[in-house]
């Protein structure tokens, strides 16, 4: 009987039936987490393959639209990540010594971060719809000039001023038939390169955007069951698992911000 007890007891503090023990469910939870963030690694991996292949296709379209992108918000973004990878790691901590109102304060912490986040992507997606910048038939390029975007249209410029060079050359070495073909290859470069850029900037940041959103509903969810104690030193793993995933996220952030905004000063 007092066996029959001590089962009920451990599965009411977190052990699910089907687990001998906490260590086990701890080894399988984390397995199935390094498990989920590997396929992560492998379809942002794919990602970021597309946009150094890209890159080097249209490196002069691809340094133009990065000048439009606002260093200053994504500089202010990666501070507010690191943060919040902070306040996950109280969080995580407070679940291993078993300080219930550690780990809702850091979840709380992280949340708020994870929105503030999601506010600065709000206000730069809106500024790109403003200034045509999003693939589509209102795509206009180049840019004109606007507050934050008049090194944009100057390194659109010399995007083109470069690709029109190479079709000097072109005409002095096959005549002015090829040197009507090369100016209209100059337009169309150009565009495509900055299409393919925005599309890659939209799609990348969006799903980096979307993990966010995903995570911030999880933790709403983990709040009432960290207020009430469900995770404590022998059942911490659902929180410390968690945690992997949001600083995976947060890493994808590191890569992503050097990667879109900080090529135009390169």
């Amino acid at each position: 009987m007092s066996a029959g007890h001590a089962a009920a007891n451990s599965y009411e503090a977190g052990l699910a039936h089907h687990f001998e023990s906490f260590e086990q469910q701890k080894e399988s939870s984390f397995l199935g987490m390094w498990l989920f963030l590997v396929q992560e690694i492998m379809f942002f991996g794919g990602l970021f393959v597309a946009y150094a292949v890209y890159r080097s296709m249209y490196p002069a379209a691809f340094m133009a639209g990065s000048q439009q992108l606002d260093t200053f918000w994504g500089f202010l973004n990666t501070l507010v990540l690191l943060c919040s990878s902070f306040t996950m790691v109280l969080a995580v901590w407070g679940a291993q010594v078993g300080r219930k109102k550690v780990i809702v304060w850091g979840l709380i912490g992280t949340i708020f971060f994870g929105a503030v986040f999601l506010g600065v992507k709000v206000v730069e997606y809106s500024a790109k719809f403003e200034h045509h910048l999003v693939p589509g038939e209102s795509f206009e390029w180049p840019p004109k000039k606007h507050h934050g975007g008049d090194h944009g249209a100057e390194a659109a410029a010399h995007g083109a001023d470069d690709l029109a060079h190479g079709a000097v050359i072109a005409t002095e070495a096959h005549g002015a038939d090829v040197a009507i073909d090369s100016s209209n290859a100059v337009e169309m470069s150009g565009r495509g390169g900055a299409i393919i850029f925005f599309f890659l900037y939209f799609f990348m940041t969006g799903m980096h955007a979307l993990h966010m959103v995903i995570g911030i509903v999880i933790m709403l969810i983990m709040l009432p069951m960290a207020a009430k104690g469900k995770w404590g030193p022998d059942n911490h793993n659902f929180v410390e698992g968690f945690g992997l995933y949001w600083h995976f996220v947060d890493l994808v952030w590191i890569f992503l911000f050097p990667f879109l905004y900080l090529l135009g000063a390169h």
